[in-house]
């Protein structure tokens, strides 16, 4: 059996024999309004993580980390800026240290680059150094209004899809994860029911009778 590594979400590592085989590319397929962010910050538990941002500034999105109830680690965030996405982001991946996390959100930005040839090239770079590192890349992939064209490519590419499904159901928050692609063992076949927040109290202090 391949060497696995751990998501930091019992429930899940469970399902998957102990977690995802080292060296994979995950896909991570959600609403833009889920809750996926909040997935993406408990993977940065586990081990070292470098995050890089295509939409929001390295500032936000540690922000975001630090304020969030979830268990997190203490990522490295870069933002990815200019006018050569794949090239600034294929730096920085070459760079990815052993048996790490590489987080990308979103991966659209990139998906949507011409020519689609050079985002095949960036996949496939991305592919041999996640494996010679024995490291994890999960691309978050926004399942809105507008899916780039090279979505297919990238879910091909990829060893494993998790597609999350968030709904409200009366007054709870529901995350789903169903998992349709695992190339590294045998899928899940069930839908696995998420806790992706911990329990905030609600301040009634201010309430007026």
């Amino acid at each position: 059996m391949a060497n696995r590594l751990r998501t930091g979400i019992d429930v899940l590592d469970r399902k998957l024999d102990g977690g995802i085989p080292a060296g994979s590319i995950v896909v991570l397929s959600a609403q833009p309004a889920s809750q996926a962010e909040l997935f993406l910050y408990e993977l940065t538990a586990t081990r070292g993580t470098l995050w890089l941002s295509l939409d929001r500034t390295a500032e936000s999105v540690i922000a975001s980390i630090e304020q969030t109830p979830a268990n997190t680690g203490d990522p490295t965030v870069r933002h990815i800026s200019g006018e050569a996405p794949l090239d600034n982001a294929g730096k920085l991946v070459s760079a990815l240290p052993e048996t790490s996390n590489l987080i990308v959100d979103p991966l659209d930005v990139l998906e949507a680059q011409e020519p689609h040839s050079r985002f095949r090239a960036f996949m496939n770079d991305l592919q041999n150094h996640i494996v010679n590192t024995g490291s994890l890349a999960i691309v978050h992939c926004l399942d809105g209004r507008d899916v780039p064209p090279l979505r297919d490519t990238t879910e091909h590419f990829a060893d494993v899809v998790f597609q999350l499904n968030t709904t409200t159901n009366g007054d709870e928050v529901e995350n789903r994860l169903a998992i349709p692609k695992f190339r590294g063992g045998r899928a899940p076949t069930d839908i696995i029911k998420l806790n992706l927040v911990e329990e905030v109290s609600i301040d009634t202090s201010r309430d007026i009778a």
